[in-house]
């Protein structure tokens, strides 16, 4: 089935790696990327970008009306946030953080809600728990539980461990990753882009949230190879 993403943080790693593999999926006739500042695109007539102001108090209303008129031209809408920092999260203030990963995504999701996009997507991190002594596991776990208070019919919330190919991780923590089991290991950067495109070809998702780790992750990047 053809559907749209609406997603903000797409000119990251994670998040151009997503888009990547939106591009490359037949059944995605449209991804629309939300940046506030503009940016050079690529080639695919496909993708396109809207600038918008990520700090003002109208952004929420300002998604809400872009996710109408994308949910108006009748194919499914899908949300997504690819929004981190990474590495350079060390020299940020918990300000700094909480104001983009929960401020600036919670309002994009409650944007996209309200235009009528049901289903969603999250990038989040291995570790993260609103209790967690770590503080950028504590406010991922506090980005976590602000989408899923929004009241999307469908969230799937991805937790990464270490990203290989990721601009961001050292090459000796992806090798040392790799030895690491579970979820805190290793995770190729583009498996972790095809998982999200793999969520929303599958159509016929349950209602609720799902959390995936790396096991999952790459199971559903394998699964989407074997689609396509």
């Amino acid at each position: 089935m053809a559907f749209r993403v609406l997603i903000i943080g797409g000119t990251g790693q994670v998040g151009a790696a997503v888009v990547r593999a939106l591009a490359a999926e037949p059944s995605c006739t449209e991804v629309v990327m939300v940046n506030r500042k503009a940016i050079s695109l690529p080639t695919d007539p496909r993708v396109r970008s809207v600038t918008l102001d990520t700090a003002a108090a109208e952004f929420p209303a300002e998604v809400t009306r872009l996710a109408q008129a994308l949910v108006a031209q009748g194919d499914p809408v899908y949300g997504a946030s690819c929004v981190g920092v990474g590495r350079g999260s060390m020299n940020w203030s918990e300000e700094q953080l909480k104001a983009l990963e929960i401020g600036v995504v919670g309002g994009f999701a409650r944007g996209c809600l309200a235009g009528g996009i049901t289903r969603f997507s999250l990038l989040s991190a291995a570790g993260s728990s609103t209790k967690s002594r770590i503080r950028y596991a504590r406010i991922m776990g506090l980005k976590e539980e602000t989408v899923q208070g929004t009241g999307f019919q469908r969230l799937a919330v991805f937790r990464p461990g270490i990203i290989a190919g990721n601009a961001h991780t050292p090459g000796y923590a992806a090798w040392l990753g790799r030895l690491v089991p579970g979820s805190f290991g290793t995770i190729e950067q583009d498996d972790i882009g095809r998982a999200f495109v793999a969520e929303f070809v599958d159509s016929p998702a349950p209602s609720g949230v799902v959390y995936l780790d790396n096991a999952a992750m790459r199971q559903m990047s394998r699964a989407l190879t074997v689609h396509q």
